[in-house]
């Protein structure tokens, strides 16, 4: 009984390493992935131009509050 248990405790770890690695890899080919790059992509260009628009604000202000 102690060997069995034993064989199950040495097995848990390389068993459940390939379950993993499994389902990652089956989260990898989803097809509808190019789909929600696209808007994470247009949401992040979004998101750059805001920032970008705002550190130019503050560095106008800077600028006015130096002279």
């Amino acid at each position: 009984m102690e060997t069995v248990v034993l064989a199950l405790v040495a097995l848990a770890c390389p068993v459940g390493m390939g379950l993993m690695m499994w389902m990652m890899a089956r989260g990898m080919r989803a097809g509808d992935k190019q789909e929600t790059a696209d808007i994470d992509l247009e949401q992040l260009r979004a998101e750059q131009q805001r920032l970008s628009a705002e550190v130019a604000r503050l560095e106008d202000e800077r600028k006015v509050g130096a002279t």
